[in-house]
């Protein structure tokens, strides 16, 4: 099983369920090109360059095929890989960015580039900040509605991810106003495909569910009560039962 982080973030980023999907399955979290460890890519970077990394990763370890998982941009990057066919097997999407109408775009943009400044200028405090639930919660309000609960050392690791991401401005100018994401035609897919959303996020917002769902219809739309933009961050028992149950066929 691959799993595939999103904007800012590291293969860390999904800590809170590695544990009970390595119970059951062989799981490749990667660092994308640009963010973690990974070195930036040379040239254009894109949600079909990125898309590109990955299928070439997979190729050369000899895992395509495999089911695959993804957050936010890596969401929408393993709906690209499910969309050209071959590549992954079954896929469970979470709150895919891209799927954007008129302003909420702009609000996009506009919100992460503030949470990128905020981030970058509290280093200095964000050990302080991320070791209590009070500032957890407030530092996250835009993507937990559970923050409170996260792990300090997560939070922190995910934070500073945020703020060094090499490859972070470019790859959020490609997705306000690159090319809008292709869909699928009804019974193209042969794997089964899971887009899940939170009811409460504030990144990509729950209306946006329903025009992906109509660029891929055989997708199956799982909505997650009382979460924000990262279910696996908010309800990580329901996640992880939900990607199990949806792959490994």
């Amino acid at each position: 099983m691959l799993l595939v982080h999103g904007l800012g973030s590291s293969w860390r980023s999904w800590q809170t369920i590695l544990n009970p999907l390595a119970a059951e399955r062989a799981v490749v979290a990667i660092d994308l090109p640009g963010f973690g460890k990974s070195p930036p890519l040379a040239g254009e970077v894109s949600v079909r360059t990125l898309s590109n990394a990955v299928a070439q990763f997979l190729s050369e370890h000899d895992l395509v095929g495999t089911d695959a998982v993804g957050s936010s941009l890596g969401a929408r990057l393993v709906l690209e890989l499910a969309r050209r066919g071959g590549v992954l097997g079954s896929v469970v999407s979470l709150g895919p960015g891209g799927f954007w109408g008129g302003w909420e775009r702009y609000i996009y943009q506009s919100s992460i580039c503030f949470s990128r400044r905020l981030v970058r200028s509290l280093q200095f405090a964000m050990p302080s900040i991320t070791g209590h639930e009070w500032s957890r919660k407030l530092l996250l309000a835009q993507f937990s509605a559970q923050a409170a609960r996260l792990s300090p050392a997560l939070v922190l690791e995910e934070m500073r991810s945020y703020a060094s991401a090499e490859s972070f401005s470019l790859m959020l100018r490609d997705l306000v106003r690159g090319a809008p994401q292709e869909g699928l035609a009804i019974g193209s897919m042969t794997k089964p495909l899971v887009i899940g959303w939170g009811r409460l996020d504030r990144v990509c917002f729950p209306r946006q569910a329903s025009r992906a769902q109509q660029l891929f219809p055989d997708a199956r739309l799982h909505w997650f009560e009382r979460c924000g933009h990262f279910p696996h961050w908010d309800a990580p028992e329901e996640t992880a039962r939900l990607i199990l149950e949806t792959t490994g066929d």
